[in-house]
């Protein structure tokens, strides 16, 4: 057996410490492939957390943040490739700046009910959007709590899911091309994609949510539960 890196090891140590929730990638249905040609991809992930954090973290202006953290974690592990760039009626993921742009969405709804809150962006357009594709689908962050939840236990297991609904890749193509284009989309940027969202979920445990930049429901009344 090889001797394990002390500097990992410690690594490894700091990031448990600084952890305070738990998060556990639950096993489900990944991806599917409607006859169109659009293609859905979930991934969803168990967050057990302290019962006063989860209180003090269930208003809406937390699910605003917990949308901006998506963006600034892709912006990281893209190591800065990747940007974020607001305007008022829309939000666009580029290389570095314009013109390359890989998807532009619509400004975020949000939705908020008794334990339940989400925020989609629709699909406008992009590179890696295909033509059929523009103005259809989106992606969609989702927070469950418990519905069975009786306030007896201390910590809090809460659901945190990611969605792409209705997207049309372009590298998937059409025509002809479509069954080999949907098997490359497949193998590269469903992949891709999966791999980043489950280490954007476990980066959940440290609860660090960035401040929103908008801050649209910094003002609204908290979230029932």
């Amino acid at each position: 057996m090889r001797p394990r890196d002390p500097r990992r090891a410690r690594g490894e140590l700091e990031r448990r410490r600084r952890a305070v929730a738990r998060v556990k990638i639950v096993d489900v249905a990944e991806s599917g492939q409607a006859p169109d040609g659009s293609v859905s991809s979930k991934q969803t992930a168990e967050v057990t957390l302290p019962r006063a954090e989860l209180d003090r973290l269930w208003t809406p202006e937390y699910l605003e943040r917990l949308a901006r953290t998506y963006w600034r974690f892709l912006t990281r592990v893209s190591l800065g490739i990747l940007r974020v760039l607001y305007t008022d009626e829309a939000r666009e993921i580029a290389i570095l700046t314009r013109p390359f742009v890989l998807l532009r969405f619509h400004k975020p709804d949000y939705e908020i009910g008794p334990g339940y809150g989400s925020v989609t962006w629709r699909i406008e357009e992009g590179v890696l959007v295909a033509p059929a594709g523009r103005g259809k689908g989106g992606l969609k962050i989702s927070v469950f709590r418990p519905v069975d939840d009786d306030g007896s236990s201390d910590d809090v297991t809460v659901t945190v899911s990611s969605e792409v609904q209705n997207f049309y890749p372009m590298i998937a193509g059409w025509g002809w091309f479509s069954r080999i284009g949907r098997a490359i989309y497949r193998e590269t940027q469903l992949r891709i994609h999966i791999v980043v969202t489950h280490a954007f979920l476990r980066s959940l445990a440290r609860l660090d949510l960035e401040p929103s930049k908008v801050r649209a429901l910094a003002l609204s009344p908290p979230a029932a539960r």
